[in-house]
């Protein structure tokens, strides 16, 4: 029973992880044109597309997006607590433990991109491809901050470390 469990939550947590890439690259105001980007609005379209027919955005923010992230969240946390057994919870509970799924999967893929945009400005850098364009749109408003609080030792931009760390430390105080 628990490699259902694994596996179930693992997909519904690549699910949330891909919707949840979608609303940020609207956020953040990526270029769609990218061949990331227009695999991420492909697999999430099926879902995305029938709430747009019903929810309008709301002035910059699509709602039928922001809608989709709480749905594959809320799924997430049914599916997997039904999985494991336990019984109907409170609504406080299922508000948090929803809350509780965005918010680590938000900083987790903030976590793995900043890795990967670090990794790839060390490998190539100047360098480039269609992911360090996504990743550099994604990570430059986190990365902002800490460059300005912290300088460059020897040309070494520390910026990406010192985000890491502080998205460990945050991910540490929600669990």
């Amino acid at each position: 029973m628990n490699a259902i469990i694994y596996i179930v939550d693992t997909l519904l947590s690549l699910a949330l992880f891909v919707v949840l890439a979608r609303l940020l690259l609207q956020w953040t105001r990526a270029d769609f044109r990218n061949p990331l980007c227009q695999a991420i609005v492909r697999l999430t379209n099926p879902l995305i597309l029938p709430l747009r027919r019903i929810l309008p955005p709301v002035r910059k923010v699509d709602t039928a997006s922001v809608v989709a992230v709480l749905i594959v969240a809320t799924l997430n946390v049914a599916i997997v607590t039904a999985l494991r057994g336990a019984s109907f919870p409170s609504p406080f509970y299922w508000v948090e433990r929803v809350a509780l799924e965005i918010a680590s999967t938000l900083l987790w893929t903030y976590f793995y991109a900043i890795v990967l945009y670090a990794l790839l400005g060390l490998i190539a850098p100047g360098g480039y491809s269609p992911m360090q364009s996504v990743l550099a749109t994604i990570c430059e408003p986190v990365l902002r901050p800490f460059r300005r609080l912290i300088p460059s030792v020897a040309g070494l931009d520390l910026s990406p470390l010192w985000a890491c760390i502080a998205i460990q430390a945050i991910l540490i105080l929600l669990h």
